[in-house]
């Protein structure tokens, strides 16, 4: 049975107020992220359906606070939390965070891959 852990993920990386470690386990990807600073997806996530977020996500959160936002208000999530997002929502967390996150491999991709684009528009703005 395939295993992941931080130190053993090979994807994802340092981007700087973001470090991600990810690995993809059969048909989802598991991503270790730790904020170095307050982010809100939310600029990230426009020109999506809904300017939202469309992979669910299934987590832990070990350190800090992440939060979801969604039509139905917001939702934060504390240490020793587990917690289910479905699609459509943003999010964000407070500087200092560590959580572990499972969503669907090829949403997620779609996802980070709209994000990147995002980043570069919004850098070069």
């Amino acid at each position: 049975m395939p295993k992941v852990s931080k130190d053993s993920a090979t994807q994802g990386g340092d981007h700087g107020p973001v470090v991600d470690r990810s690995e993809d386990l059969a048909d989802y990807t598991v991503n270790f992220v730790t904020f170095r600073e307050d982010i809100d997806h939310t600029p990230l996530l426009k020109g999506l359906p809904d300017d939202q977020c469309q992979c669910p996500h299934w987590g832990y959160v070990f350190k800090g606070r992440m939060w979801f936002r969604s039509n139905q208000g917001e939702e934060s999530y504390e240490p020793g939390d587990a917690f289910y997002v479905p699609a459509g929502h943003t999010s964000g967390a407070d500087a200092d965070s560590e959580f572990l996150i499972f969503s669907p491999s090829e949403q997620a991709a779609e996802l980070e891959a709209h994000m990147a684009r995002r980043m570069q528009e919004l850098q070069s703005a």
